[in-house]
């Protein structure tokens, strides 16, 4: 599907309560495809390409997180979703972050995965030597150091094409697109809204994320009031490809638990 201007594709599947599923940067709402397998049979799913990947436009002009939150947010008026579960992976999570505070009233329950916040100046530095890099090498100039972030040894040992497609996927992106987006990845720190969340919030990563590591996952938890963390034991970045049975077991448990008396009272 797409939405009535042709500027972002989004696919729709299974039935039940609404949820929205964002991907992250250099990927596409396929990165969901394995998790949203298992949900479908609870949830109405919503799997956007984000713009400048996938099947939606290509960004050719500067944006910013607001613009792929207001993406979003019209993916969710034209499929006529008023009140939806948000999940987000990395990018997404940045995205996630950005509209349980700017629109509070169009979700329900938030997760909130492998994604930054709080980064340190050195964190930040990385981010934009890795575009550098990007410009002067193009996307095969990051995917050897991506393959080493984002997945475990033993997964890479026995997933070998799995991984090769990844990475092609990467190496495939629109590079001016993929740059705006790493870009507002990069220079987007949304810590200091955090504590406005006031949605019920899963924040979850793994543990050898050295990306969006379990300091950044920790502040999060800290700052946003009604949240809960979780570790995911030995993984790296990649967990919706190298654990999406165990990412939707925890999406699916999240996301079902009876509410609480106080939720109730809030609608």
């Amino acid at each position: 599907m797409q939405t009535s201007d042709n500027q972002i594709t989004y696919y729709r599947e299974g039935s039940g309560t609404p949820l929205v599923l964002i991907h992250g940067v250099g990927a596409s709402a396929e990165s969901w495809s394995r998790v949203a397998e298992r949900l479908s049979p609870r949830f109405d799913i919503l799997r956007p390409d984000l713009r400048g990947h996938g099947g939606s436009a290509r960004i050719d002009a500067p944006i910013t997180i607001d613009t792929f939150a207001e993406d979003m947010l019209r993916v969710m008026d034209e499929a006529g979703v008023e009140k939806a579960h948000l999940a987000g992976f990395s990018l997404g999570g940045l995205i996630t972050q950005r509209l349980a505070v700017g629109w509070p009233d169009r979700f329900d329950r938030i997760a909130i995965l492998s994604a930054v916040a709080g980064r340190t100046e050195e964190e930040r530095a990385k981010v934009v030597a890795r575009l550098q890099m990007i410009r002067d090498g193009g996307m095969t100039a990051i995917t050897g150091a991506a393959r080493d972030r984002w997945f475990t040894a033993a997964f890479a040992k026995e997933n070998e094409a799995l991984i090769r497609q990844r990475i092609a996927e990467l190496e495939a992106v629109h590079v001016p697109s993929y740059l705006e987006a790493y870009r507002v990845f990069g220079q987007t720190e949304l810590v200091q809204t955090l504590d406005r969340i006031r949605h019920r919030t899963l924040v979850l990563t793994g543990e050898c994320d050295v990306g969006s590591n379990p300091r950044m996952s920790e502040t999060m938890h800290r700052l946003i009031p009604e949240s809960e963390l979780q570790i995911l034991p030995g993984l790296k970045h990649s967990i919706l490809l190298e654990a999406p049975d165990l990412i939707a077991d925890r999406l699916l448990s999240f996301f079902t638990r009876p509410e609480t008396a106080e939720e109730m009272q809030n609608g």
